[in-house]
């Protein structure tokens, strides 16, 4: 199955697009991916001589894998995160590694949308978190 490039469902661009590809995607949950290289700005101050992903750009590349689950459903829209939390770090993410993301969305009232994420690297799990989102 094909699916629509990243940056035709969201509004995020380099330097601030956290997904590569999506892996797939079902009515209320998606599969995506970014693989570092280890040339991304932010392992030039974070931490030189040891680069570690930042928890919270590993947190933006779901949220950003959540709006590309949204995109064009009804009362989707541009999703603003409202709530994070139950957010656990398991693990670090360094050059090399490519993240295996999933979003599932658990439940929408109104332009509230909730969701749950979780994303991988070789398997082993690096974050779980559970947010919410406004459409506005």
């Amino acid at each position: 199955m094909s699916f629509p490039a990243i940056t035709d469902l969201i509004p995020q661009r380099p330097p601030f697009l956290f997904v590569d590809k999506i892996v797939d995607k079902a009515e209320n949950k998606i599969f995506t991916s970014l693989k570092i290289t280890g040339e991304e700005d932010f392992f030039k101050g974070h931490f030189p001589g040891n680069p570690i992903m930042p928890g919270v750009l590993l947190q933006e590349a779901l949220f950003q894998s959540g709006a590309a689950l949204m995109a064009g459903r009804e009362g989707g829209g541009l999703g603003v995160v409202t709530r994070v939390q139950n957010a656990k770090f398991k693990n670090m993410v360094r050059p090399g590694d490519e993240l295996m993301m999933e979003v599932e969305l658990t439940e929408s009232l109104s332009n509230a949308h909730y969701m749950k994420g979780t994303t991988k690297v070789n398997g082993k799990t690096v974050l779980v978190l559970e947010f919410a989102v406004a459409s506005v």
